[in-house]
């Protein structure tokens, strides 16, 4: 993989904003042709540099309302693929990472109310070897950025 440089930069930065743009739109803003633009974003996806580009739905128009963190502290040793095969299934897991400290990982839940998170915390606890978990329920959504 080479190193991006500054239009690859603003090229990802436009389409983080908006994944819709056409290549036209965002060539305007970097000042590149649309087929620049196309071949720019073809190598960023042949290079892994974009994963993808998906949906993002607003938890609210589902009415899941209620977010949590919730730390995760499992028995034995288990591997950071069997948690995501483990946790993948379970829609309520918006993002889930292992982390440092006595926790072995932490997830960001969203559910519809504090009884669908409860639900939620049961399916995440039988899919895997959970000894304990310590949630945090989010009173206010203060700053949320979507990309560095």
């Amino acid at each position: 993989m080479r190193a991006l440089d500054d239009l690859d930069d603003k090229v990802l930065a436009c389409l983080a904003r908006d994944a819709r743009a056409t290549y036209a739109e965002v060539g305007a803003e970097v000042g590149l042709s649309a087929p620049a633009v196309k071949r720019r974003v073809d190598r960023l996806l042949d290079d892994g540099v974009i994963k993808g580009f998906t949906t993002v739905i607003d938890p609210a128009a589902m009415q899941w309302t209620t977010e949590a963190y919730v730390q995760v502290f499992c028995r034995g040793n288990i591997s950071p693929d069997d948690l995501r095969a483990a946790w993948e299934p379970i829609h309520e897991v918006v993002s889930a990472a292992t982390i440092t400290g006595t926790a072995d990982a932490i997830l960001r839940i969203m559910a519809r109310d504090v009884h669908h998170l409860e639900q939620a915390l049961e399916r995440i606890r039988q899919a895997s070897p959970v000894d304990r978990t310590e949630s945090i329920i989010v009173l206010s959504q203060l700053l949320e950025r979507g990309h560095p």
